[in-house]
């Protein structure tokens, strides 16, 4: 494929796992790719470059940028870069994120902050950068550009994470910020759209989903993060761009699309509420519901 020629794109926590492969997707379709992993830390720097060579390995471009992906002057850095090295920007795959799982009862302030730091602001400071260089554009050039934003969230913002209360809730922001961006950047020619992949990862190697995603011995790889890859590809390509607002779930050989909620029940009383009114009403609806005690087990199969 050849579809995302002379584009330029940065991929986020792409030394390894989703991202890695995200970044290959994106150059073997042709983009000039900007590897952006954490700096100062010797395996993350090493990671990036051998994805960088790996790239420049079958033909295409690639450069590693370091830096703290929700912190603000590394990520303008890293746009600068971008910009300096091949002249444009066109697809932003925020994909950097980890974990620092708790019950919420036994969570600290820093387990909380950390990771809504790195999930949330991170998506938030490099989804700045770029909307602002987009629209800028924009107006100069006097015609939408090809912009591609690609979120990363998770089932859990829709489930809840009875051990990921920070993880869970950066997810919902994420995906909150993704679909207003996806309504104010439409006109600029920007489409803005979530993955929620189910994939083996650094994340997922540990706890509850270590056994739940394991490699399989033989036969198809459901939960191999090559899967993710492709939607990615997709989405960021010329074939998608009426594709905005959207949430998709996706592994193995599914793709998943998430409709926008909608009311599923209505009481109306012709009145105002009492609380015994509201109990005769409803108590009937809720008498046959189970609640929600693990969202694994209410995924999407």
């Amino acid at each position: 494929m050849s579809n995302l020629d002379g584009k330029v794109a940065i991929v986020t926590g792409a030394g390894r796992g989703l991202g890695r492969e995200e970044a290959l997707q994106l150059a073997q379709q042709g983009a000039r790719v900007v590897v952006n992993d954490l700096g100062g830390n010797a395996d993350a720097e090493a990671a990036a470059q051998s994805v960088v060579e790996e790239i420049k390995g079958f033909g295409g471009e690639a450069i590693a940028v370091f830096g703290d992906c929700a912190d603000w002057n590394d990520s303008e850095n890293v746009f600068k870069t971008a910009i300096d090295t091949f002249g444009d920007l066109n697809i932003l795959v925020n994909n950097a994120g980890f974990c620092r799982d708790k019950a919420i009862f036994n969570m600290t302030e820093d387990e909380f902050d950390s990771v809504v730091r790195v999930h949330l602001k991170g998506h938030f400071v490099n989804m700045r950068h770029a909307t602002s260089y987009w629209r800028n554009k924009c107006k100069t050039d006097g015609k939408p550009v090809h912009g591609r934003l690609i979120s990363t969230s998770s089932e859990a913002f829709l489930f809840g994470s009875a051990g990921q209360p920070n993880y869970a809730a950066a997810k919902a922001g994420i995906t909150a910020m993704t679909m207003g961006a996806a309504q104010i950047m439409f006109n600029y020619g920007v489409t803005a759209n979530v993955i929620c992949p189910r994939a083996r990862t650094d994340m997922t190697n540990q706890g509850i989903t270590a056994q739940m995603f394991a490699k399989p011995e033989e036969g198809f790889d459901m939960f191999s993060p090559a899967n993710v890859a492709p939607l990615v590809g997709y989405l960021a390509s010329e074939q998608a761009a009426n594709v905005s607002g959207e949430v998709f779930v996706v592994f193995g050989d599914e793709v998943n699309i998430v409709h926008s909620p909608v009311i599923d029940t209505k009481f109306k009383h012709g009145d105002r509420w009492t609380p015994e009114a509201l109990a005769e009403a409803m108590g009937g609806h809720f008498a046959g519901q189970t609640p929600i005690r693990d969202g694994f087990a209410i995924m999407p199969q």
